[in-house]
């Protein structure tokens, strides 16, 4: 943290403690939290820009701040559930997306790089495990990663023939379109991100930006996928902020993009690495055949 003395002369903390990024500071005007601006990133903007919006579910910042450095009010967070948690901060996303999005024109080749960045993941991937699966398949006794990847490479193939196709119809939709929703995203959500108090806080806002409202949602199942109800979850965002077809296809085919999958020579930390991997295709398969049976 550039130039501690000069905060700790300005707000004269009796006790101040690191904490991953951030330093908190106990003084008798209250408490604070000091950190960094990103580079490249006017944050205090962007907090501006929120209330102009009436969205105010941010921690305060403070303007009288030394080298670079952001001061936030300290906000306590309330112990809660992860189901109720994961409620509360999907509705807070939703009124983010709902109260900052506009329409945007865009050139033809905005969604056809889309669609080529993404059809080249796919083939990246396909190879990827097709190698793989032609190596191993020829061990007389496979390592238990081995044998576990060899008993799911036909569900990798699945997920991902998935994507191709649905990225496919994507693009049929899209690709005539001369505009684009935008939002501000918070672009890095996940539950540790998030504090209930006297309201509901945002934390984290570092990679904050305007684009598609997905990347929230895509960023928020990525990072807690395993502990999400995310059918629940998805729909009150939907009962909030609408998403158009185009986007509500988008994101599914990136959250069926299969994770690449490292292979070591550590047994334990590849079964460990792939036991992970493959919940998140089978969470994400289930997910999508649950949401498809309800809205037919």
């Amino acid at each position: 943290m550039n130039n501690l003395d000069n905060i700790k002369k300005l707000y004269k903390p009796y006790r101040y403690t690191l904490k991953g990024k951030c330093l908190i500071l106990e003084s008798t005007s209250g408490n604070f939290v000091v950190k960094k601006c990103p580079k490249n990133k006017d944050l205090p903007s962007i907090f501006n820009y929120l209330k102009s919006r009436s969205f105010n579910h941010f921690p305060e910042f403070y303007e009288n701040t030394r080298d670079d450095n952001l001061v936030y009010q300290y906000i306590e967070d309330l112990d809660t559930i992860n189901p109720q948690k994961s409620e509360d901060l999907i509705n807070l996303v939703a009124l983010l997306h709902a109260k900052t999005s506009f329409n945007k024109e865009v050139s033809e080749e905005t969604y056809k790089e889309i669609y080529e960045n993404i059809k080249n993941n796919i083939l990246y991937l396909r190879e990827y495990y097709q190698k793989y699966y032609e190596i191993f398949i020829h061990d007389i006794y496979p390592s238990p990663s081995k044998y576990l990847f060899l008993r799911n490479y036909s569900k990798i193939n699945a997920a991902l023939n998935y994507s191709e196709t649905e990225l496919d119809n994507w693009y049929s939709l899209v690709k005539e379109k001369k505009s684009e929703r935008i939002s501000l995203i918070h672009n890095n959500l996940s539950l540790d991100h998030y504090i209930r108090s006297d309201k509901d806080y945002l934390i984290s806002w570092d990679n904050a930006k305007f684009d598609t409202p997905i990347l929230d949602l895509v960023k928020l199942y990525q990072n807690n996928f395993w502990e999400l109800e995310f059918n629940t979850i998805f729909n009150k965002y939907l009962s909030v902020s609408n998403l158009s077809e185009q986007e509500e296809k988008l994101f599914f085919i990136i959250i069926s993009l299969v994770p690449e999958i490292k292979f070591t020579d550590n047994e334990f930390k590849c079964i460990q690495s792939m036991r992970k991997q493959l919940d998140y295709v089978y969470k994400t398969e289930t997910f999508l055949e649950n949401f498809n049976s309800n809205t037919k």
